[in-house]
């Protein structure tokens, strides 16, 4: 049966299985994410810590994910996914220990975010790294990105109501102990999986050299130097949203954990919505467009949801936001994939993952002081604002990215033809 274009990486066994695989991982990690963010809260009462505790999760995207890169273009892939996923289930039965003896503390809710973040920095460019192993043909990479992009927004859809629903019915243990659960179906989908075998590629030139090797490849070229810079500083300001979360849904919205989980899954089900217009896409060709003006849709759509005192106007907004947020982050990541060289391909996906995972922590722990100074509300309208700054200065640059990407589109257009 001929699948629709939308769909057409889905012929491949071995992207299918890893799709399965980490759509249900990543279920469970939302669920229990929704639970560490109301456990801290409800443990400390303060947005300070609930910056801390996203922080802790995500500075290791900024700090190790870089050099992480540069090993995972010499080690295999799928062993470094292994582990990680490994990792994060020793993490999650830590905790399980700590909230069913009762000595759970928000230190240790922090202490586990921070080792869970130190695993992400590895999984996540090793993910995308692994997506062009499952492949025959580079043709089908926008595509593979866009869904994979899609599944893993579905579960931020699915997980967070669940999460909500979990915690708020039966308390934050059974939320660690379904992540536990849904963790093995990744390490099952990696052992399913068949690729070619790894062939060990010791570099040449240290460490160091390699990474700016790397750096100089991603921001030599003006326009995937603009839409890196464009995603870190949207990620600074526009995904400290999540940090301030549990606050709108207790003190604004009046609700519990199960709102909490409604907020999130409000953002998840806009960020799948915009995966699959970008799966509808046959070529990269007009993504920088998209880049510019999600952005910017984004950061209005959050200054008004800053404003409203109605839950439904709140999930709205959240969705649009979330749509915009991740149009930006997941075209930037199909147009770097698309054109870089197989031998760099682990540490342009490690900048990928740096600029927009990486960022989220500094404006989390960022938004978070700001919010215990000048309220949650207005400290998220600052953030937004410079997003908003940030969108305006990119559309300035439109003009000159659209004229040096008009070589790469004619190559990649000219090898697609030979491909057929």
């Amino acid at each position: 049966m001929k699948l629709p274009n939308s769909l057409r990486a889905l012929v491949h066994r071995n992207f299918r299985l890893f799709l399965i695989g980490q759509g249900t991982s990543q279920i469970g990690n939302w669920i229990q994410l929704v639970a560490t963010s109301w456990l801290v809260y409800r443990l400390s009462g303060s947005t300070v810590m609930l910056g801390l505790s996203a922080f802790a999760l995500q500075i290791p995207l900024l700090l190790i994910t870089p050099f992480a890169g540069v090993w995972i273009d010499r080690l295999d892939v799928r062993r470094v996914l292994y582990a990680t996923n490994g990792l994060a289930m020793l993490q999650s039965l830590c905790m399980l220990s700590l909230i069913f003896t009762g000595q759970v503390e928000a230190w240790h809710v922090v202490g586990g975010n921070l080792v869970l973040g130190i695993g992400n920095a590895f999984d996540a460019p090793s993910r995308q790294a692994l997506i062009s192993k499952l492949l025959p043909h580079r043709q089908e990479l926008t595509n593979a990105i866009a869904l994979n992009s899609t599944v893993m927004n579905g579960a931020r859809f699915i997980g967070p109501m669940l999460g909500g629903l979990i915690t708020a019915q039966f308390g934050e243990i059974w939320s660690f102990v379904m992540n536990c659960v849904m963790r093995v179906a990744v390490l099952l989908a990696l052992k399913a999986t068949r690729i070619a075998a790894h062939t060990p590629r010791q570099g040449a030139s240290g460490l160091l050299r390699q990474l700016m090797v790397g750096l100089t490849y991603a921001y030599g070229f003006f326009p995937s130097r603009c839409a890196l810079l464009l995603l870190a500083f949207s990620s600074f300001c526009l995904h400290s949203y999540g940090t301030l979360l549990p606050w709108f849904a207790r003190e604004r919205f009046h609700g519990d954990s199960q709102t909490l989980g409604w907020l999130y899954s409000a953002a998840g089900l806009g960020a799948v919505c915009g995966m699959v217009y970008l799966a509808s896409r046959s070529s990269i060709r007009g993504l920088f467009r998209v880049m510019g003006w999600s952005a910017g849709v984004s950061s209005v759509a959050l200054m008004l949801f800053t404003l409203t005192t109605s839950l439904v106007w709140a999930l709205a907004l959240i969705f649009i936001s979330s749509l915009g947020m991740m149009l930006t982050a997941a075209s930037t990541n199909t147009v770097l994939q698309s054109i870089v060289p197989d031998e760099l391909r682990g540490r342009v996906a490690a900048l990928y993952v740096m600029s927009f995972l990486g960022m989220s922590p500094l404006g989390s722990l960022c938004c978070g002081w700001l919010a215990q100074g000048m309220g949650s509300p207005l400290a998220l309208t600052c953030s937004a604002s410079l997003g908003l700054a940030a969108s305006l200065v990119f559309a300035y640059h439109f003009q000159r990215i659209r004229r040096e990407m008009q070589p790469i589109h004619a190559s990649l257009h000219h090898s697609a033809q030979q491909d057929a």
